[in-house]
């Protein structure tokens, strides 16, 4: 049974709630920064670390590195999953955000392909396994670790931030690349500017360490270890107590697979789409979206805190009908809106969109932000109370991160190769607009209707 220590509601001081808050959130801000200054830089990558010509086989090639990356998440979540169970949650997400800085500023010191051939997509490779080792424990302990901080009625508001950190990692790595190429000539930041963002990585690491040591273990797991309740095995536990394999099967499918591919395609997909199909110039490009993304911000934590009061289930059902209904249409607006500029340009120039059509642009961004923010505020939450304390960073990790590793994290590939098959530009989309599909479905049946609950030994 669950103890009654584990699972009993944490009452901490507002100034305790805003440190945990706020050092978990920046650094989970500074973490994703780092795995995502890769996707933000990835044209320049491209030409720096792939040995080709060819635009589209080195966009293919950037993307699957990314996907690497992803790709090695549930290993993380495992290894990082187990260590937080037996070790304590806030030592272990120590680990992985020392982790994570180190290999991205590793990136800023690859040779080119130019001096070292083969070898620099190697190295660029090995790096984001790393970096893809340490997100697969990042996530669960910030996330667990609010949580069990929270108590239950502002829980969904509380882990909202951590929701929107990973929002806040992507507008960083946004504008610490706009930042440096507007104190840069073109010419400096070609050749070795674009490398001070991910050296950058070290400074932020020395902030959040700094942070995150001022943290003390959480009121749950002190709970645990003091009644004796820590799991021997967190991994083979997660697949041996009761009806965690059903729990763990509706994580996957009916959420982390859903709102992975939903947020990737309204946050990472727009910027390529806009880059490489609208043809639009790179910096007005990532201006755009650092903008959306930024103001999207708010529908994170929103959504959080309206699940408190409505539950989980709702939003993230309706916003995956809503994905279904408008994900074409407002890619199509994008592609409308953007037209006269393509038809003003010469043959094969980067285009830069007037103030109505940024403006047009810009609505659409937004809404595809709000379904982001509908499906993925609430989930923090949702995942802390579908698993038992002794095994929930185990629990809730492996199947968030394969939901998110695979699905969202393969999608710029799969939808690129996608468009470069059909030749149609949204094509690619169908991609997303399945897997949500199927993420509706399995979270329409399986997920638990009504008010926010602890988890419960008879939950199913």
């Amino acid at each position: 049974m669950t103890s009654a220590a584990a699972t009993a509601p944490i009452e901490p001081s507002a100034a305790d709630m805003r440190l945990v808050i706020g050092a978990s959130s920046l650094g989970t801000v500074f973490e994703w920064y780092d795995f995502f200054i890769y996707g933000t830089l990835a044209t320049i990558i491209g030409k720096t670390f792939v040995p080709s010509d060819n635009e589209l086989v080195r966009q293919l090639v950037v993307w699957a590195g990314f996907a690497v990356g992803f790709g090695f998440r549930p290993l993380g979540a495992v290894l990082f999953g187990y260590l937080g169970d037996r070790l304590g949650r806030k030592y272990t997400f120590l680990v992985t955000v020392t982790l994570m800085g180190i290999a991205t500023a590793a990136v800023g010191l690859i040779p080119s392909a130019e001096s070292i051939g083969l070898l620099a997509p190697a190295l660029v490779i090995f790096l984001r396994v790393l970096q893809g080792l340490a997100l697969g424990g990042e996530y669960g302990g910030a996330a667990i670790y609010v949580s069990e901080h929270s108590p239950p009625g502002k829980r969904g508001f509380y882990t909202g931030f951590i929701q929107a950190s990973v929002v806040g990692g992507f507008v960083l790595s946004l504008a610490v690349v706009l930042g440096c190429k507007a104190l840069m000539t073109p010419e400096v930041w070609q050749a070795w500017g674009w490398r001070v963002p991910f050296l950058m990585s070290l400074a932020l690491l020395a902030v959040s360490l700094w942070m995150r040591l001022k943290l003390s273990e959480s009121p749950v797991f002190t709970a645990m270890k003091e009644a004796g309740e820590i799991a021997h095995n967190p991994f083979v536990e997660s697949f041996t107590y009761p009806g965690n394999k059903r729990r763990i099967l509706i994580a996957l499918f009916g959420v982390g697979a859903g709102l992975t591919v939903i947020w990737y395609t309204a946050m990472f997909y727009t910027l390529s789409f806009l880059t490489v199909q609208m043809r639009v110039e790179e910096t007005r490009a990532q201006l755009i979206c650092a903008a959306a993304s930024l103001v999207g911000l708010v529908f994170f934590v929103g959504s959080g805190a309206l699940s408190d009061r409505i539950g989980r289930k709702i939003p993230i059902v309706w916003g995956y009908a809503a994905t279904l209904l408008l994900l074409f249409p407002c890619f199509w607006t994008i592609g409308w809106a953007l037209v006269p500029a393509q038809e003003a340009a010469a043959a094969g120039a980067r285009i830069v969109p007037d103030a109505s059509a940024t403006a047009i642009v810009l609505g659409a961004l937004l809404v595809l932000s709000a379904l982001s923010g509908a499906t993925y505020g609430p989930v923090a939450a949702l995942l802390c109370e579908m698993f038992p304390a002794r095994i929930r960073y185990s629990s809730m990790s492996i199947p968030y991160h394969i939901g998110t590793g695979y699905f969202g994290g393969f999608l710029p590939l799969i939808a690129t190769a996608i468009v470069a098959r059909t030749g149609d530009p949204y094509s690619g989309l169908w991609y997303a607009w399945t897997v949500t599909l199927v993420a509706l479905v399995v979270a329409a049946w399986g997920l638990k209707g009504g008010a926010p609950q602890d988890f419960a030994d008879d939950a199913a």
